[in-house]
């Protein structure tokens, strides 16, 4: 990265203090109504996207948000942003309750909480030329940086690794690993404390996904910039997190710092998440192979108890009856939390890394390739 950029934050922020999150979801619950019923439209059930999400995030960490699709990953992202109205819980932002609050008290801090979406076309206008992307919210925000807007927006392409004579271009005119990072540039353009990166990566080759990871992580750590990373790929989320909560079917399972989230997996799912990654190695991959039987089940109706019982090998009565809580347990580290009654043995599991692609194995080593 050539340059680091700085801009003020605006008036009436907060800090969280020392030790304390930046970021705090108690309970956290998305339910999206279902309607029916002729002549007259009534509600007739729920999706049950998010429910009961616990979640903590630090100034200046990466946690790493990992999952089947549908689990709830992205309605989480959203939910902290406030771009959703939550049905329950409490999220907590640098000490201030933020779950219901209103557009004014939401605006103070809505330049500290930015997101990178996963479609790096959709989310830039193509009416506007990039430099008019990466301003507006400059202009929203009523911020004047030293030596004006433009010559930022300049400067702000070059950090991402973009030519600052692209400002007057439009978004068709760039490739899709460039396009994220005009995303990054502009969740970039307020100097966020918080960036929810909702799987940047996954529309984009794998040689380019080496590039704007390494991005990410260089803005993460000459920034201080704390990341909720939502991703399907675990090789990517163990190269960028250092946390990392692994959810199924609208609830967190497991938490755990990284390299005791993948040498010791407790929660029988993400074991067989992590079993499913391809290694080199194909006879050991065999071996260690767990396919789940049937299909996620739905979120209109999850299972009682445990959800992931209807396709766990460990499953008894009491998993029907009682839903586990996520708590640490005896033989983990500490700050390693499961949602299981009846948990992993706490014995190594995997090896050092998980790499899907020889250009992801170059991320380990600093090595990109070019766009």
């Amino acid at each position: 990265m050539s340059k680091n950029v700085t801009l003020p934050h605006q008036q009436g922020s907060t800090d969280a203090g020392p030790g304390e999150p930046l970021l705090s979801v108690e309970g956290l619950e998305k339910h999206f109504p279902i309607y029916g019923g002729f002549p007259f439209r009534k509600q007739v059930g729920a999706v049950k996207a998010v429910d009961g999400v616990d979640l903590q995030i630090y100034p200046g960490e990466a946690l790493g948000v990992v999952g089947e699709s549908g689990c709830g990953k992205s309605t989480t992202g959203r939910l902290v942003t406030r771009l959703l109205e939550p049905t329950g819980g409490k999220i907590t932002y640098a000490g201030q309750d933020i779950t219901h609050a209103g557009r004014k008290q939401l605006a103070p801090i809505r330049s500290e909480i930015q997101m990178i979406f996963q479609d790096p076309f959709s989310s830039l206008n193509p009416r506007q030329t990039v430099g008019t992307i990466i301003k507006s919210p400059m202009e929203v925000n009523g911020i004047n940086p030293p030596g004006g807007r433009e010559t930022r927006v300049r400067e702000l392409l070059e950090t991402v690794g973009l030519n600052p004579e692209h400002y007057n271009r439009f978004p068709h005119e760039f490739s899709g690993g460039q396009r994220q990072r005009i995303g990054v540039a502009r969740a970039l353009a307020l100097e966020p404390k918080l960036i929810v990166a909702d799987e940047p990566v996954s529309a984009l080759d794998v040689s380019i996904q080496a590039q704007v990871v390494n991005l990410l992580q260089k803005v993460q750590s000459e920034l201080g910039i704390a990341f909720m990373f939502i991703a399907h790929d675990l090789a990517i989320v163990r190269h960028f997190s250092q946390r990392v909560a692994v959810m199924y079917l609208g609830k967190v399972v497991e938490v755990a710092d990284r390299d005791s989230l993948y040498t010791r997996p407790r929660h029988p799912y993400t074991h067989a998440l992590l079993s499913a990654v391809p290694e080199a190695d194909v006879d050991s991959a065999k071996k260690d192979r767990i396919r789940l039987s049937g299909d996620v089940p739905s979120p209109i109706m999850p299972p009682s108890g445990c959800r992931f019982r209807t396709r766990c090998w460990k499953a008894t009565e009491k998993c029907a009856s009682e839903d586990p809580p996520l708590v640490q347990i005896s033989g983990n580290r500490e700050g390693h939390l499961t949602a299981c009654h009846f948990p992993e043995e706490p014995t190594l599991s995997r090896g050092k890394d998980v790499v899907l692609d020889p250009a992801l194995a170059a991320l380990e080593d600093g090595h990109t390739a070019k766009d």
